[in-house]
């Protein structure tokens, strides 16, 4: 009885004369028949990935009281199949690009490459708090009433708009999904749809600053600090002018990251922190324009870095001046992935509000002292998030993809976490010395620097965790923990709160930031211990325990 087995070979169809048939085939002992495993290396392992440029070659092996005919391909065939191999080989590499190569490395060079891959991104997060710190540094040597008008002022503008992040995670994510699969066209289709939803949440933001910004910052700052709530006012309703363009800019910015063009959206953000500084120094300083100016200053940085940003999207061959409505199903898929996203950020920016909401009820000093600690704090903690972009770039690939390996995973995770360590070991040092040794920077008030001085020791222990837990909460993103990480936080914020409570009423402003650093080491905690479990995405070998949503609209 005969068997027929096929192989699949790369060289294009043709006749060989050196192939034998079956009626005729020269007829092999079993003892001069080598072994099955002597025949592998000639059968490429990745032929399977190939499958539209290959044709069939046959190996016939009939089987015979003395043993089994081997058919044998010509030796021309083999070259083909051996050189086309390889180019598809190659081919592949170049497709999986840096990813693979950062998940073959050892520790230390995946150390090295991950901060060349953070480089630009940490521009792009410390350009958003350089412009508020930049604002809190010039309105300081001005006014102290104004300075602490900038605390509850900064609440409604800055926080408020960590409420729509999900819009960059959103995007991020389909961009790089579409692009993943060469479709251009769906790329393009993203991002339209999402530049509307962030124009449309940008006029209702807009329209609420209008309607309801006086009356947010008087319920904010209590009946005790009324009067900051006029020089409060002010900022807002000028800053909110450029929501719109802060949102669109937002899209565009996660549309190129999720291209891996970090360069463009770098770009933007430089030329707007320079335009935000110089408005500052000239409209606060020279022209006397105060807490007005420094608003009129950061809104004209937002409406620069947006254009630029939109531009940017241009250049890389796609339209971002094209808005799409998105139909009823899209709709449900983004808020499918946004809406875990959406109750994280919810839970940090209600957290800080809160931490803000207590320092206010304290006086003005002690107002003005936490807005300058707040702002720093703010400054340092960014440069921990690129750590969380690079998890949520280089870990999919490992959890979920082709060349799936949760054992390299754990050690790019190993690798994050040490960077992270180190960093906010680092950060909390200059962190801490700033205020420390240079509080004139700030203000020249000795009842506002006394205040600061009380707070450095919760300030340096919230700070030097802040990096890690973004590498752990980056590694859950990435693998799409998103129930436990909405979970983890609302629990955070509750335990938080009731921290915050219990501290701020006893303790003033040095209680407020000891219960900050809680908060930080509960969210390390709670995601480190998740990473940890046997159950958990690093170690589970159920893949459809944490399934990718599918994306792809129709």
């Amino acid at each position: 009885m005969a068997f027929k087995l096929q192989s699949m070979a790369l060289a294009r169809p043709r006749r060989n004369p050196n192939i034998v048939s079956p009626s005729t085939s020269s007829t092999f002992s079993n003892h001069h028949l080598p072994p099955l495993h002597s025949f592998a290396p000639s059968l490429p392992p990745n032929l399977c990935l190939s499958a539209s440029t290959i044709h069939r070659t046959r190996f016939v092996i009939a089987s015979t009281t003395r043993g089994q005919e081997l058919i044998e391909t010509s030796t021309e065939d083999e070259g083909q199949i051996s050189e086309a191999s390889e180019e598809d080989r190659d081919e592949e590499t170049v497709r999986h690009g840096e990813k693979k190569e950062l998940a073959k490395q050892g520790i230390w060079s995946q150390m090295k490459e991950i901060v060349m891959f953070t480089g630009p991104a940490t521009g792009l997060w410390i350009c958003g708090p350089l412009m508020s710190l930049i604002d809190t540094a010039v309105i300081g040597q001005g006014s102290s009433i104004e300075l602490a008008a900038l605390g509850p002022a900064t609440v409604v503008c800055d926080y408020m708009s960590y409420v729509f992040m999900f819009l960059s995670v959103a995007t991020s994510n389909m961009v790089a999904t579409a692009l993943a699969k060469q479709d251009r066209e769906e790329v393009q289709h993203h991002i339209s749809v999402l530049l509307f939803i962030g124009l449309a949440c940008g006029f209702v933001m807009l329209l609420f600053t209008r309607l309801f910004g006086a009356a947010t910052l008087t319920a904010f700052t209590g009946p005790k600090n009324v009067h900051i709530v006029s020089a409060a006012n002010i900022y807002v309703q000028i800053r909110g002018l450029a929501w719109p363009a802060l949102l669109v800019g937002w899209v565009a910015q996660s549309a190129s990251l999720g291209m891996k063009d970090s360069w463009g959206p770098l770009k933007a953000l430089a030329a707007a922190s320079v335009v935000n500084g110089i408005g500052d120094i000239l409209l606060c300083t020279y022209l006397g324009y105060g807490i007005a100016g420094a608003a009129w200053a950061t809104m004209a940085s937002q409406i620069v870095a947006a254009y630029m940003m939109i531009q940017t999207l241009n250049m890389n061959g796609y339209n971002a001046f094209a808005f799409s409505i998105p139909s009823g199903k899209e709709l449900v898929m983004i808020l499918g992935l946004a809406a875990p996203v959406f109750m994280t950020m919810m839970s940090k920016v209600a957290f800080y509000s809160l931490l803000i909401y207590f320092a206010t009820s304290m006086g003005t000093h002690t107002v003005a002292a936490h807005q300058v600690m707040l702002q720093t704090f703010s400054m340092c903690t960014v440069w921990g998030e690129p750590l969380s972009q690079t998890a949520q770039s280089f870990m999919p690939e490992l959890i979920y993809g082709a060349n799936r390996s949760l054992s390299k995973a754990r050690l790019l995770l190993r690798s994050l976490v040490i960077i992270g360590a180190t960093l906010g070991f680092s950060l909390g040092i200059v962190g801490t010395s700033v205020p420390c040794l240079f509080p004139y920077i700030f203000t020249s008030d000795q009842m506002v620097i006394q205040e600061m001085h009380k707070v450095l020791i919760p300030y340096f222990v919230a700070l030097a965790v802040t990096p890690p837990t973004h590498s752990l909460e980056g590694t859950l993103l990435a693998g799409r923990d998103l129930r436990f990480i909405s979970l983890s936080m609302s629990g955070c914020f509750c335990v938080g709160a009731l921290v915050l409570l219990i501290l701020s009423s006893r303790y003033g402003l040095q209680g407020c930031w000891f219960a900050l650093a809680v908060f930080q080491w509960v969210r390390f905690s709670m995601a480190l211990q998740r990473l940890l479990s046997p159950n958990g995405i690093l170690y589970s070998e159920d893949i459809d325990q944490h399934k990718l949503q599918n994306l792809r609209t129709s």
